[in-house]
């Protein structure tokens, strides 16, 4: 497919996603809420998330992680999941997160009171997990406050957690929260070891202002820089299996039907995954040229 349509669909997807992932306090995408059949990804990887909400359990012989907690409504349908899939939920030993927003931390504190993991959350995402997130940088209240949760270990850019033989690394990819967070590690699927990247967050909400102009600061200090330094951050991270915070950030269902036919090999997608980044990159600077404009 020549370049310019590539980009073109992949900016289609992005609005489509924007869409999708912002709804207001009273409307819920069905996406979220609908249960989704968990499936193996790769190696000691699995789903076990909703249609849209992405949620990962990594399995090691010394328990096991789980990435994303979601909704507060969501840690039932994930430990169905993970039960259904064969495995205990009370092994779940580390709870790990993409970014402090509800629909990614509510459920935290459940999933901590009922297996006792240790949550470990980004610094700038930390606080927010802490206090039940008071979205200090976001005023139109669309983003909805939750139960706070204990935060066991403040993760920085560049640190490991380990369990078990297998190691994740976290990345701050900041803009989307003060602490968004793309997960690394390495799968091994018979002789194949593949890099998967779960990317935690690409945008700007509607509110958030990305320029400093008289009158109309930015959302935060160093929004924007956050923002570039992390796409600049994720370009050089070695990818494989592109995943991410919400299905529709690489195409989960359309990839889902191909998977009988093609296998794990369907999540392979470093082409995908560039292609999102320049899209989303994209979507920044549009928005910064339309602040600077005074739009």
């Amino acid at each position: 497919m020549p370049a310019r349509p590539m980009i073109v669909r992949a900016l289609t997807l992005l609005a489509a996603f924007l869409l999708s992932v912002v709804p207001l306090r009273a409307q819920l995408s069905p996406e979220w809420t609908t249960a989704q059949k968990p499936f193996h990804i790769a190696g000691n990887l699995y789903y076990v998330g909703s249609r849209d909400l992405a949620a990962y359990l990594v399995t090691t012989p010394s328990g096991n992680i789980l990435i994303n907690a979601n909704l507060a409504t969501s840690p039932p349908q994930i430990k169905a999941a993970v039960e259904e899939l064969g495995f205990k939920w009370a092994d779940t030993r580390i709870l790990l997160n993409s970014q402090a927003h509800y629909d990614h931390l509510a459920g935290g504190a459940q999933v901590v009171r009922e297996t006792h993991a240790k949550l470990m959350v980004m610094a700038g995402d930390a606080e927010n997990a802490e206090n039940g997130d008071t979205h200090d940088f976001d005023p139109t209240g669309d983003l909805l406050p939750y139960e706070p949760v204990h935060v066991s270990r403040v993760l920085h850019d560049g640190d490991t957690v380990k369990l078990g033989g297998t190691v994740l690394t976290a990345h701050r990819t900041a803009g989307h929260t003060k602490g968004c967070t793309t997960w690394t590690l390495q799968v091994h699927e018979g002789a194949k070891t593949w890099n998967v990247v779960i990317g935690g967050g690409f945008v700007a909400l509607s509110a958030y202002r990305l320029v400093d102009l008289p009158g109309k600061p930015a959302s935060y200090p160093g929004i924007l820089k956050d923002f570039k330094d992390g796409f600049a951050l994720q370009r050089k991270l070695p990818c494989d299996i592109f995943l991410g915070a919400h299905g529709a950030y690489f195409d989960m269902q359309a990839k889902l039907k191909r998977m009988d036919a093609e296998g794990p090999s369907v999540w392979v997608d470093p082409a995908g995954y560039l292609k999102l980044l320049d899209a989303s990159e994209k979507a920044i600077d549009e928005r910064v040229a339309g602040e600077r404009a005074g739009k």
